[in-house]
């Protein structure tokens, strides 16, 4: 069942990049999307022996032209990478790119300098992580109020955490959210279709400043609308957007993140390599999402946090399900992941505040959780039918509707790292601790809290305004 929502998914991004050929990786499996014909180099020296390397490779082994290879784009920029053109990205269909996977194997061995990785595919980073979100907004009633809960301490401009997410913009009517009050940024650059039908994602970065800000109610939070379109973003465009949005206000105490890819290595992302290491040399801490793969395969950024130079740096966050006992079906985990919060079915503002908004569901839920978990998951409930998931039907029928008054209730790892990031702001805020590293160092070594994850227990950061939702058995089958 899993691959059906990753192929739904493709479509979509596909669409909000329709000058860009992708395919799937590795061999048509759930793990990422990547640019057909193009791999990523570091510029300058490294560049020009990847360039050479893959030629004389297509030349004598393949038999394709030499001339096929050739730079894709500007030879220098922040990100230190430069793309470079292997194939015909028209060739072949979404399973995969065999030009691709020539120029890997041609700078395997040896695989570089001292070992240092010379060559990566140009993978997709998305907000819906394994192209595969938790699950889709569901409309919450206003009385039912925020999940968390907003805490009691006030907000005092000259104490205030400055947070910084990056993600998708804000949505027109964020401000008729009381909790939003202090909140700035980027607009949301396009909420609705031309019928007035809410787009997929759009309110994402929304929800998340509402989460941080109830959580920590002082908090000086930004919006960036990095991940506007269908919330993915090429890896080589990736690092200078994580540039940009912290060029125009400065480097914060703490980003949230709520994006990433697998990549099936364990080193990082070479598209994100100048931004990482320029992050260590600030005070920043990044918080990331760990991903919705079900996965213990390492998703980066977030994974960076098992890396030794980056271990206080980043702290990579689980999603755990609504009861808060147990890891949520479709959280990632492994070593790797540092902290895990609560992450299903959370509630808080997305749009509609006074003028009702309409949506349309764009997957279709499953009979069975599609990880295998025995516990009424976002998998299955409430059910749905989806837009995309009936594109290939000789009857589609009509997806499902909802709208939205203001609030929604939302699962995936994207929420539980901006519940985590609450927690170290309210940390700091508690104990006048200005550097969100140490206060991240200091929360983890406090915490006496924990939750069972795949068979391991595990660091769990519960806010004390967060209620539990006991979970629903699933009945054995007759």
């Amino acid at each position: 069942m899993a691959p059906q929502r990753f192929h739904e998914q493709f479509d979509q991004i596909q669409r909000s990049m329709p000058d860009v050929p992708l395919a799937m990786g590795p061999d048509d499996s759930a793990e990422f999307f990547y640019e057909k014909g193009v791999v990523l180099a570091r510029d300058g020296e490294e560049a020009r022996v990847v360039e050479d390397t893959v030629r004389t490779h297509f030349t004598a082994v393949t038999g394709l032209t030499g001339d096929s290879v050739r730079r894709a784009g500007p030879e220098t920029n922040r990100s230190g990478i430069t793309r470079i053109q292997v194939g015909d990205p028209g060739v072949g269909d979404r399973r995969g790119d065999h030009a691709v996977a020539n120029a890997l194997r041609a700078l395997r061995e040896p695989e570089g300098r001292a070992g240092r990785r010379l060559v990566s595919r140009n993978h997709v980073v998305s907000i819906a992580v394994n192209a595969c979100p938790g699950d889709e907004p569901v409309p919450a009633p206003l009385t039912e109020g925020s999940n968390p809960a907003p805490a009691e301490a006030g907000y005092d401009a000259d104490t205030a955490v400055g947070v910084l997410v990056i993600d998708t913009g804000l949505m027109h009517d964020y401000r008729s959210y009381p909790l939003l009050a202090h909140v700035q940024g980027d607009a949301q650059i396009r909420e609705t279709d031309d019928a007035g039908v809410l787009q997929q994602y759009v309110g994402h970065g929304t929800f998340i400043a509402g989460l941080v800000a109830a959580v920590s109610p002082n908090t000086e939070v930004t919006v960036r609308n990095t991940l506007n379109d269908a919330g993915a973003i090429l890896e080589s465009d990736f690092g200078e957007a994580l540039f940009a949005a912290v060029d125009q206000n400065g480097w914060p105490d703490v980003i949230s993140l709520s994006a990433g890819t697998s990549n099936g290595r364990t080193d990082g992302l070479l598209g994100v390599e100048g931004f990482m290491q320029e992050l260590r040399g600030q005070r920043t801490l990044l918080v990331a999402a760990a991903g919705n793969n079900a996965s213990a395969t390492p998703f980066w950024p977030a994974a960076y946090a098992d890396l030794p130079d980056y271990q206080d740096v980043v702290l990579s966050v689980g999603a755990l399900r609504s009861d808060g006992e147990f890891g949520a079906c479709f959280s990632n985990h492994g070593a790797w992941v540092k902290a895990y919060a609560p992450g299903e079915r959370l509630i808080g503002p997305l749009t509609g505040f006074g003028a009702p908004t309409p949506y349309a569901y764009q997957h279709t839920t499953y009979d069975a959780c599609r990880f295998g978990f025995t516990y009424s998951c976002t998998c299955q409930s409430p059910t749905h039918k989806g837009v995309l998931s009936q594109a290939g039907d000789a009857e589609p029928g009509s997806p499902d509707q909802v709208t939205f008054d203001g609030l929604a209730r939302w699962s995936g790892t994207s929420f539980a790292a901006p519940v985590a990031v609450g927690m170290v702001a309210a940390f700091m805020t508690a104990n006048k601790e200005t550097d969100a590293r140490a206060a991240r160092t200091q929360l983890l070594a406090a915490n006496t809290e924990y939750a069972e994850v795949r068979g391991a227990h595990v660091p769990a950061l519960r806010p004390p305004t967060w209620r539990p939702v006991p979970v629903v058995p699933l009945a054995p089958p007759a």
